[in-house]
């Protein structure tokens, strides 16, 4: 099993290293599954919009809603995660087989058990080599999701290049 994951310490610096090594793996000719996320600054709001783009070169979907000044609840549309989630999964059994798994964040659904949960689960099973982010608060219920089996990932592109690679080679 090859797992890894990945933070970074900069307000969207994981989304950013994770889009890079979709991009750097896409050119190496390594077939992708998975989502990778962009954050669009709003100009009337602190928060950002988020988007998710499904790998290969699939759909774009805005997985954040507007839940008006003053919320403080949590802005992800779970709809519109699922609606991610599912092209995933049915992209696990494309022609070509992937190779790579990216996910964009284990997060709070993923550690409840939803989300991207089960489709790392089924890639890994198949043999996918994954990569997820994982924010600070989900570090702990992701190692043990993967009991104990992933390791931390490097935050330089090269060197996670590097790791995926290498796991490639591993089969």
């Amino acid at each position: 099993m090859h797992l890894a994951y990945v933070r970074t310490e900069t307000r969207g610096g994981t989304d950013r290293l994770l889009s890079s090594l979709a991009e750097a793996l896409h050119a190496k000719g390594i077939v992708l599954a998975g989502i990778v996320q962009t954050n669009t600054e709003c100009s009337d709001d602190a928060l950002c919009d988020m988007d998710v783009r499904v790998l290969p070169a699939g759909e774009t979907i805005r997985i954040s809603q507007s839940l008006g000044a003053g919320a403080r609840g949590c802005r992800l549309n779970p709809e519109a995660l699922e609606q991610a989630v599912g092209q995933v999964s049915s992209s696990l059994n494309a022609t070509p087989r992937p190779q790579v798994l990216i996910v964009n964040k284990f997060g709070k659904h993923e550690a409840d058990g939803r989300g991207m949960r089960p489709v790392i689960g089924e890639a890994l099973a198949q043999g996918l080599v994954v990569v997820s982010g994982v924010n600070r608060m989900n570090v702990e219920p992701f190692k043990e999701f993967s009991d104990g089996m992933a390791v931390q990932g490097a935050t330089e592109l090269e060197d996670l290049v590097a790791w995926v690679e290498a796991a490639l080679a591993e089969g």
